[in-house]
């Protein structure tokens, strides 16, 4: 028992607990949340405006729009209307926007804005009951026609609506078909006699009323689709290509025969549409997605529902365990030595902050400016911490004169000065002097040499904006590095440095 239970064993499997944990919990955030492994990725938000407008005749009025329903395939962020001196309310199965109001004598002119965002798990998958079909009725004449139409039909490739929606596009139209229709068709009456025909051969079609979000669509009407019941779901058709499947960039309205827009007490009514498309993170759209899945106590006690202050610090924060394990593979494995744990870390922090050539210039110039003063101290035999305080105090007067000589001088080294952490910087230089002192000069280079280089490496990491966002936004992985870390710990081994060190004493054979 005593050797099943070893710290190594123990901490093993932690390691694989914390992994287990912060794959599911990855998982979850991608699949209820919407996050995503790529920092780049955005998500499409539309804001649709539909203007309103009409002529009062002096009645109350009510107007009726219809407006889409959140089981279509674009999910709805947030609805506003800009109606005012309006009653707004919505139809039993949301399916409508309800105005009401007083009579009115000036022109009325009502907004309503929907922002919606692609809903990729339910695109396309309209789940509806089988309809009924009502044959049209027709006299002997008209019943011929329908059959001749159907014939002439026929010869077109793919399912019966394409069919017709082929003949109809057919350039000059048929002759058959060319009688069958009335004189001025304007695009609602063709796709109704679509919808008509496909009665006849007992097909359950209907309209659907729509916008195609194309970026930047100002003041148009509505588009129109077929949308027909093939035996198993609906499927919507393009009414001039014949295309199957719900656009991508396409929001249905309305469907069937109730019309789009319908208002009493009022003439001359009409509706138009505009597109403006917004970029959205996967962090923003994430608590609306948690609301839609349940799952918003979870994202209201996670770090994403913290003030967006809060999170860009925690975004810093984040990424500190993977530059500290950075700091722990290069001593405790490679072998090389360090000014303690975290100096390469915040180093690299400071790079970061400063550009990369421009930070290491100026730090290596302070550094090396406060080694010759922490010497020129050493000879005066001053106690410890008067010695370090004259040192940070040199530190700050030093990076003060650079800031202004690299401003007035357009020096992006010296203003660079600025992001280094004082006491730190004053605690490497102090170390580095001691060790002069002790170990002599070139111990001393060889440390802040290997500082330096750790440092570089961990800017390389951190600096990506990749890494970055993975570690905040799956930051139970931290878990499973602190577990790698205490494992790093009990490692007795030979380090790389003592490999090559040692080797001379190896024996052949």
């Amino acid at each position: 028992m005593k050797n099943f239970l070893t710290v190594r064993k123990v901490l093993t499997f932690f390691l694989l607990l914390s992994l287990c944990f912060a794959t599911y919990r990855a998982y979850y955030k991608i699949k209820y949340w919407g996050f995503s492994f790529d920092a780049h990725e955005k998500t499409r938000v539309y804001n649709i405006d539909a203007h309103i407008s009409f002529m009062p005749t002096g009645e109350p009025i009510e107007v009726s729009f219809g407006v889409p329903q959140e089981s279509d395939s674009f999910k709805i962020l947030n609805e506003d209307t800009a109606v005012k001196g309006y009653e707004v309310q919505k139809s039993e199965d949301d399916s409508r926007l309800i105005l009401t109001t007083t009579a009115k004598k000036k022109p009325q002119n009502l907004y309503y804005r929907i922002s919606v965002y692609d809903n990729k798990s339910i695109r396309g998958k309209l789940k509806d009951e089988k309809p009924t079909v009502t044959k049209p009725l027709y006299d002997d004449l008209t019943t011929q026609q329908a059959e001749d139409i159907w014939a002439a039909a026929s010869v077109f490739e793919g399912r019966e609506p394409q069919k017709i929606i082929a003949l109809f596009n057919q350039q000059p139209l048929d002759s058959t078909l060319n009688a069958f229709l009335p004189v001025q068709l304007t695009e609602k009456q063709r796709v109704e006699k679509m919808v008509e025909l496909l009665a006849f051969k007992g097909i359950a079609a209907r309209l659907a009323r729509g916008v195609r979000l194309e970026e930047s669509r100002q003041e148009s009407e509505p588009d129109l689709m077929l949308e027909a019941y093939d035996g198993d779901k609906w499927r919507l058709y393009d009414i001039y290509s014949g295309a199957d499947g719900l656009p991508k960039n396409f929001v249905v309205f309305g469907r069937g025969g109730a019309s789009l827009l319908d208002v009493r007490g009022g003439k001359d009514s009409e509706v138009r549409f505009s597109v403006l498309r917004a970029m959205a993170t996967s962090f923003k759209l994430a608590e609306h997605r948690a609301k839609l899945n349940d799952s918003v106590v979870a994202f209201e006690h996670s770090v994403y529902s913290l003030p967006l202050v809060a999170q860009s610090a925690l975004k810093w924060l984040m990424i500190f365990p993977l530059g500290i394990l950075i700091t722990v593979l290069m001593r405790n494995v490679i072998g090389l030595k360090t000014m303690g744990t975290f100096t390469p870390m915040l180093i690299a922090l400071a790079l970061v902050k400063t550009g990369f050539w421009a930070g290491l210039i100026g730090f290596s110039l302070i550094l090396g400016l406060g080694i010759l003063i922490r010497l020129m101290f050493s000879k005066l035999n001053l106690l410890l911490v008067p010695r370090i305080a004259a040192v940070v105090i040199f530190v700050i007067l030093l990076i003060q004169v650079m800031s202004i000589i690299g401003f007035r001088y357009d020096l992006d080294f010296a203003i660079s000065a600025l992001f280094f952490p004082v006491i730190i910087t004053a605690w490497v230089i102090e170390r580095a002097s001691i060790i002069w002192e002790e170990e002599g000069g070139k111990n001393t280079f060889e440390e802040i040499a290997y500082s330096m280089l750790t440092a570089v490496i961990t800017y390389f990491v951190i600096s990506s904006e990749q890494i970055r966002y993975l570690m905040f936004a799956f930051s139970e992985f931290n878990i499973s590095i602190l577990f790698v870390v205490m494992l790093l710990g009990t490692y007795t081994g030979y380090r790389l440095t003592e490999l090559a060190r040692f080797s001379p004493l190896v024996k052949e054979g």
